[in-house]
């Protein structure tokens, strides 16, 4: 299917459910590798969504209400976010698609409130959603 490609500095945004946590979401960016570049921006190719981090996002979960922090991920694109056929260097372009999956992995765990408080045991929340927003509104990938 014919859609944009994502550039250097297009955003990524993540959905703020992640099974049982919730997330304060903030937007990260996409930081191209493909060379040649479109107006100045290097192409995201397979394997960019790779480096996006988004670190220091606040989060709860069930019964844990005291807040802990962590960082938003991509952990696998959605079929239609990996061109078939345009290619840079031998590696697929990325494009805008739908949606992707997320996870959310914890720095510091939320905790219960009780005497003493008891921290949130997971280290990681997977099951999230996210999309891609881009500044492209020019060249497609197939």
């Amino acid at each position: 299917m014919l859609d944009y490609i994502l550039l250097d500095g297009d955003i990524v945004n993540f959905n703020p459910t992640f099974g049982l946590a919730t997330v304060v979401v903030r937007p990260g960016n996409l930081v191209g590798s493909g060379v040649p570049t479109l107006r100045g921006k290097p192409m995201c190719v397979e394997g960019d969504e790779a480096d996006v981090a988004v670190a220091g996002c606040v989060y709860t979960a069930g019964a844990f209400t005291i807040p802990g922090t962590g960082t938003l991920k991509i952990a696998a694109l959605g079929s239609d976010q990996v061109a078939q056929q345009t290619k840079v260097s031998g590696k697929s372009v990325l494009l805008k698609g739908t949606v992707f999956t997320a996870k959310f992995e914890v720095q510091l765990p939320a905790q219960q409130p009780s005497s003493p408080p008891v921290a949130d045991p997971n280290t990681q929340y997977p099951g999230g959603t996210g999309s891609f927003v881009t500044m492209n509104q020019t060249w497609r990938g197939l």
